[in-house]
């Protein structure tokens, strides 16, 4: 019944007009907004995901956008001379002065980068 389905994923934001200016000027996604609704993002791959206000928005606690690159110093540069700010852990992933998680060994999970979005949601760029 459901392979058929264009399924999507959606996240909620606080504020519309600044997820579109995020998503479409700082990233570079093409956005659409649905009227009345909330934003349409297309991805690379060819698959959408749907971004509506919520006014008593929750950041989420995880990632919820994944972003594969081929260089990751490269994507983390040209972010940041944006104005992304990434973030810094410590643990079983701790991050270089660059904030970058990096991995030798694909086994061990990709070299990974995470930053929130203006509502606080976490997106990451990853290669691996």
């Amino acid at each position: 019944m459901l392979q058929e389905s264009k399924a999507f994923s959606g996240f909620s934001v606080d504020d519309l007009a600044k997820a579109k200016d995020f998503y479409q000027n700082t990233l570079g996604l093409t956005v659409t907004e649905q009227e009345n609704m909330g934003l349409t993002l297309h991805l690379g791959s060819g698959a959408e995901v749907f971004v509506y206000p919520k006014s008593n928005h929750q950041p989420a606690t995880f990632t919820i956008l994944n972003f594969p690159v081929d260089n990751i110093d490269a994507a983390v540069d040209e972010l940041s001379e944006k104005g992304v700010a990434f973030e810094h852990y410590g643990g079983p992933y701790p991050t270089d002065e660059k904030g970058i998680a990096r991995s030798d060994d694909p086994a061990k999970g990709p070299s990974i980068a995470w930053f929130k979005d203006p509502a606080g949601n976490v997106l990451s760029v990853l290669q691996g």
